[in-house]
């Protein structure tokens, strides 16, 4: 493995983070945030849907944009606009405007969610893409493994507004990163055929696309299920079952482990058996485990240590299926992998903003509407493995 290939998947990595970061290290000051500004739990999970709405929204830009300028300009605009952003969460003076803001501050972060995946389409296909991927989510996903801790001790150090000024700094050093460690991988040659039209052309080619659409929905589903985890735990886990802020970040970071761990051995067991394959074996997997943590919870079982230990080994299957959808659903779309990603990307966020509203409308503020979101979600990417993935080997998944 070379020194290039493991420098560009730390650079990607690192800029892919820096939004999630700004989720992350804010899930342990929902609970705060509602006290310190009066405002209602679901005011307060508003002010993360409305994050998710940007990240989501914007991406339809950015990866055309993408396309047409090349990688890096977005990039940069985007961090810009993040760290505005960020400034502004952290003076906000009530929840309405503290909202509003993280609406802004996704619009900046979603640049740094849709650019890398098309980076890696233009550099790899098939399992070396794969291999970049994982290891792209390796350094990625340091973010729901130290964001919590990190966002609980400055939360309990210097109060909740503290963890916008980290997030400034961390979109400074981004752009320092972007400056110096990156290189342009979208060639003038390659810019030429891009424009407005041909992306609203290229999104309408890709919506009539019934393979890749539900390789995207399998990967929406996947997320879609973490993202009610995401706005829930915190509540579930810190007033229902007790946990401190820190004890809740820890519990938090466990299960992003399993997801971290075991979507490195992507790239070898795709070499060995496919990237189709091994997704419907990982999402058949997912499902079963989702749907006995369900029953658990339907029949009245209550219990801490079983819900984080099925989460656990549930989003370590997870951890197979999400990069792996990314790669197949690219592979056969090159020429315009800026736009592709950034429609999987706002069809994944918004599916994953209205499950995230779903749930919030059934908190009872016990694990119960929590588990039955990631599960329907689990069930209903199962369903579309089997029907989008049918009759794919080997095949399947190689180049």
């Amino acid at each position: 493995m070379g020194g290039g290939f493991l420098r560009t998947a730390l650079v990607l990595g690192l800029l892919s983070a820096i939004g999630p970061f700004a989720i992350d290290m804010y899930l342990p000051a929902l609970p705060s945030i509602g006290q310190s500004l009066g405002a209602s739990v679901h005011a307060v999970q508003a002010s993360l849907m409305a994050f998710f709405i940007s990240l989501g929204i914007g991406q339809i830009v950015y990866g055309p944009v993408s396309d047409m300028v090349g990688r890096k300009p977005p990039l940069y605009f985007g961090l810009l606009l993040f760290a505005v952003g960020s400034v502004g969460c952290a003076l906000a003076p009530n929840i309405e405007t503290l909202i509003a803001l993280r609406f802004v501050q996704g619009l900046g972060a979603c640049a740094g969610m849709v650019v890398p995946r098309a980076v890696v389409r233009d550099l790899h296909t098939g399992t070396d893409a794969a291999r970049l991927m994982s290891l792209l989510m390796l350094v990625f996903s340091v973010s729901p493994i130290l964001a919590p801790l990190a966002g609980s001790i400055l939360i309990e150090a210097l109060g909740w507004r503290s963890v916008f000024w980290a997030v400034t700094v961390l979109a400074g050093l981004g752009l320092l990163l972007l400056a110096t460690s990156l290189t342009e991988t979208r060639s003038p040659g390659q810019r030429v055929d891009s424009s407005f039209r041909g992306a609203v052309q290229a999104y309408g080619q890709l919506l009539r696309d019934r393979h890749f659409m539900g390789l995207v929905f399998i990967g929406a589903f996947g997320m879609a299920s973490f993202f009610a985890y995401l706005a829930n735990s915190s509540f579930v886990l810190i007033d229902h079952y007790g946990l401190t802020p820190r004890q809740y970040s820890i519990a938090f970071a466990v299960n992003a482990a399993s997801f971290i761990g075991v979507s490195q051995f992507t790239g070898r067991l795709a070499r060995r058996f496919g990237l189709a394959p091994m997704v419907k074996v990982a999402v058949t997997g997912y499902a079963v485990l989702m749907a006995l943590l369900l029953a658990a919870s339907l029949a009245g079982i209550d219990r801490l240590d079983l819900l984080l230990a099925m989460l656990f080994a549930g989003y370590g299957f997870l951890g197979l299926v999400v990069p792996s959808t990314a790669v197949l659903a690219l592979d056969k779309h090159g020429a315009i992998a800026g736009t592709a990603s950034a429609l999987m990307g706002t069809l994944q966020f918004l599916t994953g903003v209205l499950v995230m509203g779903l749930v919030g409308w059934f908190v009872d503020g016990t694990a119960r509407p929590m588990v039955t979101g990631i599960a329907c979600c689990a069930a209903a990417a199962f369903v579309l493995a089997q029907l989008t993935l049918r009759g794919r080997g080997r095949a399947g998944g190689k180049p």
